[in-house]
């Protein structure tokens, strides 16, 4: 995705910024080819009525209310709808960090600061001062989002949000009791177990097999799997426990 133009609409004060998306997709990249031939597989938009290719440029979108029924919407149509302001960032208030669950998190954004940026950097370090992150709005693509903004180290950061319609997780009414001994035990292995977010240490390894495979075989070598340890299962918790620790 190209960088974003945008900006902060932080009351009556406007801040211009550029939206660089943060991550970007590590894996490798296989195509899809004819088994018979080796030929790679095209994709082909086509309409079974007419029986013919179609063009990009006659292709309309429609909403299918029962089956094979449309409601077909032509591109002014669509943008009607569009929220007010959509290339801005409209904030709507301040929250701590801590009261956001991350399951609501998306995908992140570096924002830069476009031209002298005076604005951005005082509102960098408002944020930092009191500690809090803005909940906005803003439209990204044709999609719409909620969004938090938080200072992070010298710049600020955009987290796109999941709708709460979106998060799919099976609440329980906390109706459960536990064997304080087993969680005496539990407690201790997690304690055994503490260590420090190292992203710089975390590989991602399946990743890295696919690439020296690929090596490999240019090379004219076989593929060699990695070794699968079987891991004995233990039913009986407390033993379960008690075996992790002494490792």
């Amino acid at each position: 995705m190209p960088n974003i133009h945008s900006s902060i609409n932080f009351a009556l004060v406007n801040i211009p910024v550029i939206l660089n998306p943060i991550i970007r997709n590590n894996d490798t990249s296989f195509n899809q080819l004819h088994e018979k031939c080796g030929s790679r597989i095209n994709y082909i938009k086509f309409c079974p009525k007419c029986n013919l290719k179609v063009k990009e440029q006659d292709i309309i979108k429609g909403y299918q209310y029962v089956k094979d029924k449309y409601l077909v919407f032509d591109k002014d149509e669509l943008n009607k709808l569009k929220p007010e302001n959509e290339k801005e960032i409209e904030i709507i208030s301040f929250i701590p960090f801590k009261e956001i669950d991350p399951i609501y998190f998306e995908k992140s954004y570096d924002l830069d600061a476009e031209g002298k940026g005076k604005a951005y950097y005082l509102f960098c370090e408002a944020l930092k001062r009191t500690k809090l992150v803005a909940l906005a709005k803003t439209v990204i693509g044709s999609k719409f989002y909620y969004v938090i903004l938080r200072f992070n180290e010298q710049n600020i950061v955009m987290t796109t949000l999941y709708f709460e319609e979106e998060i799919n997780v099976r609440r329980d009414d906390g109706n459960y009791k536990v064997n304080d001994k087993e969680l005496d035990l539990a407690i201790k292995l997690i304690n055994s177990l503490k260590g420090k977010f190292e992203p710089l240490k975390y590989r991602d390894e399946y990743q890295e097999n696919i690439r020296k495979a690929i090596a490999d075989k240019l090379d004219g070598k076989k593929v060699k799997g990695s070794r699968k340890k079987n891991k004995k299962q233990i039913t009986d918790l407390m033993e379960a426990l008690e075996k992790s620790l002494k490792k």
